[in-house]
């Protein structure tokens, strides 16, 4: 069974910087990609960045590059991501996500395969 567990979320202001930690655990967790979604209020879950098996490969979503960086611990079994110059549209919950696709870096909602509960970001202002 494998379980995602998200943290470092809260109340941050604009142009501020986060970092989101989730960790892994479960069979193969650490052969496959993992990748960070969030949903705004209002909106549906839309993909952030996802990450390789072995950290070697990231891929973001058009909207956050440049200010969002996917990272991976292989040995811990965890994965970041850290938020820079926060928007008020960066306001979400930010789920991250386990696959078991052959895809390297994949970035579709339906390629993945488990979800962690989330941790809700909210930007002031």
């Amino acid at each position: 069974q494998v379980q995602l567990v998200e943290s470092g979320g809260g109340l941050a202001q604009t142009g501020g910087s986060l970092r989101l930690s989730c960790a892994a655990s479960g069979p193969r967790v650490s052969s496959y990609p993992l990748g960070w979604f969030r949903q705004a209020p209002g909106k549906e879950r839309e993909f952030v960045a996802s990450v390789s098996w072995d950290g070697g490969s990231t891929y973001y979503a058009r909207s956050v590059k440049g200010r969002f960086t996917i990272s991976r611990d292989t040995a811990k079994n965890a994965v970041y991501v850290e938020i820079n110059s926060l928007k008020p549209g960066d306001t979400a919950v930010y789920y991250c996500a386990d696959t078991n696709s052959g895809s390297a870096v994949p970035n579709r909602d339906g390629e993945y395969d488990y979800w962690g509960q989330g941790t809700q970001v909210t930007v002031s202002s």
